[in-house]
């Protein structure tokens, strides 16, 4: 199945999270900002480098005890497939959504926002990524869509 990518804008995010752009130093802090959950263990923040990726996947993934914030360094257009957070162990498809980023802003994904990504067509993407100093071992709950709903999504 094919997703169609649309241009991400705080608006059409807000159901998965939030879209995060540069603001003037010595803003205060408000609702723009993102609102991180990161009290459940040590925050991480690093960078992450990804080889090339495509644009297909059958592997969506979500973390309920923390936010996670991602962005592309040397401003990179991105895409990531999300649906929104759930009491399921699988998102319904009808709910799957595709964004683009491009590389001037961050996304600030919910508590258990089911995602997908980041893809790129490049070779090699280094992104910003802030969770939690465990989340890929204890808060990585992944479901197979090929083994759930008998297919794959191409993001286009």
């Amino acid at each position: 199945m094919q997703l169609q990518a649309n241009l991400i804008t705080p608006e059409s995010f807000r159901p998965f999270g939030q879209v995060i752009q540069a603001s003037v130093d010595g803003k205060t802090f408000d609702r723009e900002d993102a609102q991180l959950h990161l009290q459940n263990g040590i925050p991480r923040f690093y960078i992450m480098r990804l080889q090339h990726r495509g644009r297909t996947f059958h592997k969506i993934t979500r973390h309920q005890q923390c936010t996670q914030c991602l962005g592309a360094l040397e401003g990179r257009e991105w895409l990531i497939a999300v649906a929104p957070p759930s009491e399921a162990a699988a998102p319904a498809i009808a709910d799957l959504t595709a964004f683009r980023i491009p590389g001037n802003c961050f996304i600030k994904l919910d508590l258990g926002t089911w995602h997908a990504g980041p893809y790129f067509d490049s070779d090699v993407v280094d992104f910003y990524n802030l969770e939690l100093s465990d989340t890929n071992l204890v808060d990585h709950d992944t479901c197979d869509l090929k083994s759930t709903y008998g297919t794959e999504f191409e993001i286009i």
